[in-house]
This record gives structure tokens, C-alpha cells and sequence, in this order.
């Protein structure tokens, strides 16, 4: 497949047939996967293949905590989990409500499901003494994740990158032997689209590139051209 169709089509799927992935094509993918960029090339990332379905169900109600804020910040108006404005709803009533995150059943009853660690004792985590949520973390682990999904979708796949396991990460350590030093970076379910978008929607990229600063000049073709031939 044309690369530039992988990136324009690679979406975030959520409902799969029933249809199996072989072996050899999930070993394709993250054979392709594994060239992610890494800090230092130590290449942290472990993956998890989840086969044993009685394992996925009891993840269930280790993500239903995570999700069950998450719609009650968004019922609230709030951007869910936010690290930078403080919640106003109660996050306890939220969980004991225990309400029905839809697709919650589909992401873990799909042909694959893969959990993603990172090992944290390789990776430089350049922000871990700013007063924020590091995220330089990320970027050895992420990389490899979206590698997974654009190497999916090259096979005719579709998959969705969750986090939501990470609300319990204790817990899912415990739960599939996961040593502490590794982080729960992602669950990611794969498996045959019911539908396949062909174009998404996205800003476009004078929407947020701008030029010298963050409150520079806005990043726009026409203006530069204007501005070159002055």
C-alpha cells in the first residue's frame, strides 16, 4: 500500500468482524513495527499478545474505573483527565455509578489484543523533575505503537490505540506478571474493520504550525509566497 494512504487512512478503529488474524501476519507487523525511532536505539517496548480470552474479561472492570470518569467529565463539559485544570465532579461517585462505556466489550472480544509496556529504567525521561506530567517518556514508546497500527492498517487491518488500562496500572502488573519498572503504555486491539474510512478529518496545518514562536506567525503557504516575492 502507498505510504501516503496508510497515513491518510491509519484510523482509530472500533469495531472489528469476526474475521481471524493469523500468527505469521501479526508477526509481519510488528517485524515492520520494531524500526520505531527510540531513545539511544535501547528499544524498551515489550509486547503482550493476549490469547487467553478469560484474561481480557478480567480487564474489564480494571478499565471500567478510567472510563467511567471519563464520561462523567465529559457530561460535566471538562476535557477528561486533564492535567492542568482541576476536575469539578466526583470522582468516587463517578466509579461507583459504574456506567456502560460503549465498545468497552469490543475492545478486548477482537482477533488481537496486544498490551504495550516500557521499560523505565532505559529510557531518558529528560522532564522528570519539571512541575508537569512528564511526557518525554513517550516518545520512546509511541512511536513503536503507532508503527503497529500503520503496519495494521498495510495488511488490510484496523486498530486503536487505548491507555486506559493505565488508571490501574498496579493492578494489570499483578495481573499478567508485568515487573514494576514497566509501564502500561498502551492496550491495542487489531482485527478486520466492519468499514474502512477513506479520508479523515483533521485540522489543517495552518491550524496550529506557526513561525519563531508559539504566538508567531501562522505557518500558511500563501503567505509565505506573498512575503517572498516582496
Amino acid at each position: 500500500m502507498d505510504v501516503d494512504e496508510v497515513l491518510r487512512t491509519t484510523f482509530a478503529c472500533r469495531d472489528w468482524t469476526d474475521e481471524p488474524v493469523e500468527d505469521a501476519t501479526l508477526h509481519r507487523i510488528l517485524d515492520v513495527a520494531r524500526f520505531a525511532p527510540n531513545g539511544g536505539n535501547r528499544q524498551g517496548w515489550h509486547v503482550i499478545v493476549l490469547r487467553d480470552r478469560s484474561i481480557r474479561k478480567r480487564l474489564i472492570p480494571l478499565i471500567k474505573p478510567t472510563t467511567s470518569v471519563y464520561l462523567a467529565q465529559r457530561q460535566a463539559g471538562e476535557s477528561p483527565w486533564n492535567s492542568v485544570h482541576e476536575t469539578s465532579i466526583d470522582v468516587e461517585a463517578a466509579i461507583d455509578a459504574d456506567p456502560d462505556f460503549p465498545g468497552l466489550a469490543q475492545l478486548v472480544d477482537v482477533p488481537v489484543v496486544l498490551v504495550i509496556t516500557i521499560d523505565l529504567s532505559v529510557v531518558a525521561s529528560i522532564d522528570k523533575d519539571l512541575d508537569r506530567v512528564g511526557v518525554i517518556s513517550g516518545a520512546s514508546i509511541y512511536p513503536f505503537v503507532w508503527n503497529v497500527l500503520l503496519a495494521a492498517r498495510n495488511e488490510g487491518l484496523g486498530g486503536v490505540l487505548t491507555t486506559y488500562l493505565a488508571g490501574r496500572e498496579p493492578d494489570v502488573q499483578a495481573m499478567l506478571g508485568i515487573p514494576s519498572h514497566h509501564a502500561v503504555a498502551a492496550m491495542v486491539p487489531i482485527g478486520h474493520p466492519v468499514r474502512q474510512p477513506t479520508r479523515l478529518r483533521r485540522k489543517p496545518v495552518e491550524s496550529f504550525t506557526t513561525i519563531d514562536r508559539f504566538d508567531g506567525q501562522r505557518f500558511d503557504l500563501g503567505a509565505e509566497h506573498e512575503s517572498a516575492a516582496t
